[in-house]
């Protein structure tokens, strides 16, 4: 039974849902750094939200890990490319409290446009500062969204219903996508330029990171409002206070910062400044459904292989799962034997999908032919990190699909290009379930892979058969079975034999040194 800790506070019904879908969970929260990477190797699934850092040791001691699940969006406290490397998956819930950030980003525009903190404080104080509190209407002015992506789309929205003009900048928005949103897509300076109100909704990367600053603000129109409610690193807080001294920005409503917890920042005190402390996920409904979504996909993962919202691999629907599974033992199978049989540098390979398997997700499939290509070479090596290793080798990496089927409904080529030569192994699914070898190289063949095999190119002469069944039964080595291929008379054929027990280096001399044998080489499975 899988085993996950959950580390962070989560609804108690992320517990219920865990043991429902047949997974152990313990529920340890507060722990300390050293005390986390005391226990974690117990754990295959580790669930969290923000407090709870997954870091570079934490994973090392996690010997047991293979899912990570964000109770949220923000996966700042997880080393994604560690996790990666030792192939742990990392999952989010991006979805869960996507309107719940929404509405926080529009209320504090809210805020800002009418001042309402600074007024509510005035007026709580005993004061009547009616000429003191001149707002702006929101109403046909130019709203700037930065990211927009699920949050930044639903901000679009309800501002369009406020009857705003709204602007985007995302280098990841269609114009098909913006036209159905109802925004109009621009460049990021031209955005600066129009806008009365920005407001941020992108993830915190290198190309993000204090994205306005002293250059950006000043190509804003005099005046204009700032709302942040997604990461404090977008934000060079200095330069905006410096905005904000000057006149040049008339406020900024920000839930997030730099540095968090934030009990001291350069912009606390100012009037001007409307500050919340991290709450954009913060109401009833968001808490309870990401923690339901971490719980849900995470115990899918475990029990049945299905991935959702995953940040490091492709995704495997619940729907699409029963249907890769066998495909996913045929890849891992091609991709495995064309490894052992691989003995040059790798340059490139290539999965050609053909008939049925084109119309499936195949990314994954793909994952899993780099995996048993790349095992035998790294242990440590599976389907969530085999892409990167394959990158990091600078292996180049090629898909194609055809939808058209030859003489099988269904079949996956894997085509490996090495510093020498090119070869390639062909597999289809017997009866929709049952992987089988079709084609090695330019040989067709038929064959069913077992744990240890034997396989042996030689010229197609008489007698090869009789010396090899000699050599095996002087070993002692027993015969399951005995496949044949050959691309004409008397040119070169294959043999592909399975075994009940290992072949010794002693035998495999012998088999290679029998007459027609080109090469010999023992497989595992």
């Amino acid at each position: 039974m899988p085993k996950v800790l959950i580390s962070d506070s989560l609804s108690p019904r992320a517990v219920e849902i865990f043991r429902e879908r047949g997974v152990e969970v313990d529920v340890k929260t507060g722990l300390k750094p050293e005390d986390l990477k005391a226990i974690i190797g117990e754990y295959d699934g580790l669930a969290i939200r923000s407090a709870t850092k997954v870091t570079k040791d934490v994973l090392a001691a996690a010997s047991r890990l293979k899912v990570v699940g964000r109770a949220g969006i923000g996966v700042d406290n997880v080393d994604i490319p560690a996790a990666t490397s030792r192939g742990v998956v990392v999952m989010n819930t991006p979805f869960g409290n996507s309107i719940t950030t929404a509405e926080h980003a529009i209320a504090m525009m809210f805020a800002l446009a009418r001042e309402i903190p600074a007024a509510n404080a005035s007026t709580q104080a005993g004061k009547w500062e009616k000429n003191r509190f001149m707002g702006v209407e929101l109403t046909a002015k130019v709203l700037g969204v930065v990211g927009c992506g699920n949050i930044g789309s639903i901000v679009a929205d309800r501002a369009l219903g406020l009857k705003m003009r709204v602007v985007a900048y995302d280098p990841f928005l269609s114009h098909e996508r913006a036209v159905d949103l109802g925004v109009e897509k621009v460049e990021l300076d031209e955005l600066l330029a129009r806008a009365d109100f920005i407001t941020l909704h992108t993830p915190l990367t290198d190309g993000t990171r204090n994205l306005i600053n002293a250059e950006s603000l000043a190509k804003t129109r005099k005046g204009v409002r700032i709302i942040n409610c997604a990461r404090g690193g977008l934000i060079v807080e200095e330069d905006l206070k410096a905005a904000l001294e000057s006149g040049h920005v008339a406020g900024a409503a920000l839930d997030v910062f730099a540095s968090e917890p934030a009990k001291d920042n350069a912009l606390f005190g100012m009037d001007q400044v409307i500050c919340t402390p991290h709450l954009g996920a913060s109401t009833t409904e968001a808490q309870e459904n990401v923690a339901l979504q971490v719980a849900e996909q995470m115990a899918d993962y475990l029990v049945s292989g299905a991935v959702v919202n995953a940040l490091n691999m492709a995704s495997v629907s619940a729907e699409d799962a029963p249907k890769l599974r066998p495909y996913m033992a045929l890849a891992e199978q091609l991709g495995s034997f064309a490894g052992q049989i691989t003995e040059s540098g790798l340059k490139g390979v290539t999965v050609e999908y053909e008939g049925h398997v084109a119309e499936l997700n195949t990314r994954p499939l793909t994952a899993l032919v780099l995996m048993g290509l790349l095992r035998p070479l790294l242990n440590s090596v599976n389907m969530v990190n085999a892409p990167v290793i394959a990158r990091e080798r600078d292996i180049e990496i090629a898909e194609t699909k055809r939808e058209r089927a030859s003489d099988y409904q269904t079949l996956i080529r894997v085509i490996v290009e090495t510093e020498h030569r090119a070869r390639s192994l062909t597999g289809t699914l017997f009866g929709g379930e049952k992987p089988r070898l079709v084609g090695i190289e330019d040989v067709p063949i038929e064959a069913e892979v077992s744990s240890h095999m034997l396989f042996i190119r030689n010229e197609d002469k008489p007698g090869f058969i009789g010396h090899l069944g000699t050599t095996l039964g002087d070993a002692g080595v027993n015969v399951a079975t005995f496949h044949l291929g050959r691309t004409a008379p008397g040119e070169n054929a294959i043999a592909l034999v399975s075994v009940d027990q290992p072949i010794s280096d002693e035998v495999l001399r012998k088999i290679e040194a029998l007459p027609s044998v080109v090469r010999a080489k023992a497989l595992s499975f």
